[in-house]
This record gives C-alpha cells, structure tokens and sequence, in this order.
C-alpha cells in the first residue's frame, strides 16, 4: 500500500499555499456600509479601524464586506458595559472566522508579512546608538 502524500506546512492540506498580508495593513478608504440603517458613531470609527487592518486585504478579496460589518456592529454592542455574554460570545466567533487571531490566521494560512526595511532600519538605529566616539 503506497505512502499517503506528506502535508506541506506552506501549502496546506489542500494545495492552497499561504497568504502573505501586508504589514501595513489595507490602504485606502473603507468600503461603503453595506447593512440596512445608520451606522453608530462607535461603529464608524471600528469600521474604519478594521478596514485598515492587514487582515482587510483578505476580506476585500473575499468578499466578506458583509460579514465583517455584521462583526463590526456586535463588537461595538459586546462592548457596552450592560452587553449579555452571548454577544460577547458571537463577537469572538466572529474574530475567528475572520482572522483577527493568531490561531485563526494559522488555519486560514494567512500571515503578515514582516516589515525588512523597518526592522533594518531599527537595526542600523541601534547600531549607531552603540558606536562610541573616539576623540
């Protein structure tokens, strides 16, 4: 009986290979509110917030405007200081199904790409904070 085909950790169990988000996030205003009804002020400002996350990249490619303006709303509602757990409850269901976790972006295969030009640029900050002058 032939071996099964070893799992490749970049590739996935189903041939779909990782994908890198950028570090600065998504660029660019957010989409347009696409659930019925005016958006709270709270709701404004963490739509706004989320759109800009490195993990909007994904989700505008996606299509999951919806989906996130649905975790947006119960996100703001399971902040309040009277929310019932069970809000609480969906907004963390929610953060996982849309990568807003390390566990959840593991199993999305989605990783955000390090940032090489700041990490060397801090780097040679350092550097130079260490170089004493010989007089």
């Amino acid at each position: 009986m032939p071996n099964p085909p070893k799992m490749d950790p970049q590739r996935g169990s189903r041939g779909r290979g990782v994908i890198t988000l950028p570090a600065a996030g998504r660029k660019g205003d957010p989409p347009p509110w696409p659930l019925p009804g005016r958006m709270a002020a709270a709701e404004r400002e963490a739509w706004a917030q989320l759109w800009a996350t490195p993990q909007a990249v994904a989700w505008e490619q996606l299509g999951w405007t919806r989906t996130v303006a649905r975790y947006c709303r119960v996100m703001v509602a399971s902040e309040e200081p009277d929310a019932i757990a069970a809000l609480l409850a969906q907004a963390v269901a929610l953060e996982d199904r849309l990568g807003l976790t390390p566990k959840s972006m593991r199993l999305l295969l989605w990783q955000i790409a390090e940032d090489e030009v700041g990490q060397k640029r801090e780097q040679s900050a350092g550097a130079r904070g260490r170089i004493k002058a010989v007089g």
